[in-house]
């Protein structure tokens, strides 16, 4: 099983996030709030795009935030990791499932 992007809309400001989780089910990359769903489909074509770019992650304080490298933005961030090791796993975690990870729009309603 690879990883999955989680698409889904915040109740209390109505923005649109992604989170992006490894096949063990845990979060290892999540977005900030975006106003449209286009928007955040973007940011997630954005993270497929430079996931294995290394110069792409910026870390600080055992936390990494993956920015694109052509404009500098910010595209995802990590959690705060408890060591050097785990936050190396964290990237490496993202570098391998978010390329191929799927999309599954939380969004959509199922009957």
């Amino acid at each position: 099983m690879s990883g999955k992007f989680e698409i889904f809309k915040s109740e209390k400001n109505h923005q649109f996030y992604f989170r992006l989780k490894a096949s063990n089910g845990r979060i290892i990359l999540q977005s900030e709030g975006y106003k449209t769903k286009a928007s955040c489909l973007a940011a997630v074509k954005s993270v497929k795009k430079y996931a294995t770019i290394e110069k792409a992650y910026h870390i600080q304080n055992l936390h990494f935030n993956l920015k694109s490298t052509s404009n500098g933005k910010i595209i995802g961030s990590s959690e705060k990791y408890s060591s050097n090791a785990a936050l190396t796993n964290g990237i490496a975690s993202v570098m391998k499932n978010a390329p191929t990870a799927i999309i599954n729009d939380l969004t959509v309603k199922t009957s």
